[in-house]
């Protein structure tokens, strides 16, 4: 069944994937998963689905990899009608409720997004757009906007702790890197 969710502030929650398009006619859906690998998407038994501005929470009932993709069925959602209706919702998890981390130079990369990036110089990059997976390492998209940066250039940074980011200051918002601005 499903509830309706209090609103909360933005980052009480984090995004787990997106539901694109029915599978089937008897209410499943596909799956779009951000997380690594896609199947941690289906070890939360709730999700909070956000959709036309509304915040609602429903039991995952059963969940798969189905081709290149995931599907899911959740409860109230019998029928293809139902999951069309669905389509295009965000799955969100609550901050709350992530596994803990390893240490303290480990992140969840909704904690990095959003973070001003400077220079060991103290020259300000940007700010965290983005970041993605590549085979070697994870990288962190970072763009300059009106006064936050040098320019409004956008730069690929590996996130390479020790290496390219030297600190990680959640509570004042800062990361510090070693990066020639140049580059």
């Amino acid at each position: 069944m499903s509830a309706v969710v209090e609103p909360t502030p933005a980052n009480e929650h984090v995004v787990l994937g997106k539901l694109t398009s029915p599978y089937g006619v008897k209410g499943w859906l596909r799956v779009y998963s951000y997380t690594s690998p896609m199947e941690g998407i289906l070890d939360y038994d709730e999700w909070v689905l956000r959709h036309q501005g509304r915040l609602v929470r429903y039991r995952l009932v059963q969940g798969r990899p189905q081709g290149k993709g995931l599907v899911a069925r959740l409860e109230g959602v019998d029928g293809r009608d139902q999951a069309e209706a669905l389509a295009g919702a965000e799955v969100l998890l609550p901050t709350a409720e992530l596994p803990e981390l390893d240490g303290d130079d480990d992140f969840y990369w909704y904690q990095l997004e959003g973070l001003r990036v400077v220079t060991r110089d103290g020259v300000r990059l940007g700010r965290v757009d983005y970041l993605f997976e590549t085979g070697a390492n994870d990288v962190m998209v970072v763009k300059g906007r009106d006064g936050d940066a040098i320019d409004d250039r956008e730069r690929l940074l590996p996130f390479l702790p020790d290496e390219v980011v030297q600190k990680v200051d959640l509570e004042a918002g800062v990361m510090t890197v070693d990066w020639d601005p140049d580059f």
